[in-house]
């Protein structure tokens, strides 16, 4: 089958209803996403499509240009999320990435990367520095507890006993980024702006999940995630380390969880993570399972792939111990004009 590659004609309907039909795709392929990061970045959006010769929609790609003179030039699909990468038919698939990676090397990126959750058909190298962690659902959440181990609902039942509630809601976007911004200036990691949510929450109202701990009337613990299709993943989750001790934020991913069952996800996805860090051991005590991630890179000149800028980064040491110095206002004020820039 003879394909042919252009930047997308459709609507976002067609769209979409091509993306649902992929078995592997994810909410981050949703067209709404073009509107959220043109909205909240400006960025530009380079969403291409690869057609047949009858016009028929046989693949699309969401990619997306991040650029910055301290950080660099890329081209990601998808910045700031999880997945990304081609959709559709094999020869779709190889066809969207020769033209990536022939945008790559026309406009000179630093870095193209493709952030598949499968495999695909292509020549481009793949990374898999970058996991994520999947536990299945049973048909009800009596049954998922069953399943937990113990010392797992010991943790959720400690903070249910201190009283800690859990709210779920579009009504607590603003708690929850209270906790997330305080956490991120505690990481020493940037936070992405109050802006960037409450254009996800628009754009996407019926699948994005906020949820917040409280503990005395204070949100203490948070998290962030969308339902499609059959799964359900957490994307940003927080806890404030003055109330570590609690462990409200069992209680969020438990609630997030009976949720998920309610609206009748069979996979609770707890993000991706770094093999063997701290996060992918919480995510691994509550019987979850691993999953490896395929993001193919090309770099410029065919020099040796490297990774996007990240705080976590040895060469930004320095500049994590300074921000978690800062006042929390102050790095909530600069951060998203310097995360915008980092994909």
């Amino acid at each position: 089958m003879t394909v042919r590659v252009s930047s997308f004609t459709g609507d976002g309907a067609e769209w979409n209803h091509f993306v649902r039909e992929q078995p592997s795709w994810t909410h981050f392929h949703l067209y709404g996403w073009r509107s959220v990061l043109k909205r909240v970045f400006d960025q530009e959006c380079l969403y291409l499509e690869a057609r047949s010769s009858t016009g028929t929609l046989v693949g699309v790609l969401p990619l997306v240009r991040v650029r910055s003179v301290v950080f660099g030039h890329y081209l990601v699909s998808m910045p700031f999320l999880n997945y990304g990468g081609p959709l559709g038919s094999e020869t779709a698939v190889r066809a969207l990435c020769d033209e990536s990676v022939q945008l790559a090397e026309r406009d000179r990126v630093r870095l193209l990367e493709l952030r598949s959750r499968k495999p695909l058909s292509t020549d481009l190298t793949a990374s898999h520095r970058k996991i994520t962690v999947l536990l299945d659902l049973p048909d009800s959440e009596e049954l998922l507890w069953r399943s937990l181990p113990a010392k797992v609902r010991s943790q959720v039942r400690r903070p249910q006993k201190e009283g800690i509630e859990v709210r779920l809601g579009l009504d607590q976007l603003e708690p929850f980024y209270e906790v997330f911004a305080l956490h991120m200036r505690d990481l020493g990691t940037p936070t992405q702006s109050l802006a960037f949510f409450q254009a996800i929450a628009e754009e996407f109202p019926d699948d994005v999940r906020f949820a917040c701990a409280y503990f005395n009337g204070q949100p203490i613990a948070c998290g962030c995630g969308f339902l499609w299709g059959t799964e359900f993943e957490i994307t940003w989750a927080s806890a404030l380390r003055s109330h570590k001790p609690l462990a409200a934020n069992m209680l969020v991913y438990w609630v997030l969880m009976q949720r998920a069952i309610a609206d009748g996800a069979r996979v609770f996805n707890f993000g991706r993570c770094t093999a063997g860090s701290g996060t992918h051991r919480f995510k691994l005590q509550w019987g979850a399972r691993d999953e490896p991630l395929w993001w193919y890179q090309h770099s410029a000149n065919g020099s040796p792939a490297f990774e996007t800028p990240s705080p976590d980064q040895g060469r930004y040491a320095l500049a994590t111990r300074i921000w978690r110095r800062l006042p929390v206002a102050m790095a909530t004020r600069i951060g998203p004009s310097i995360v915008r820039y980092i994909p």
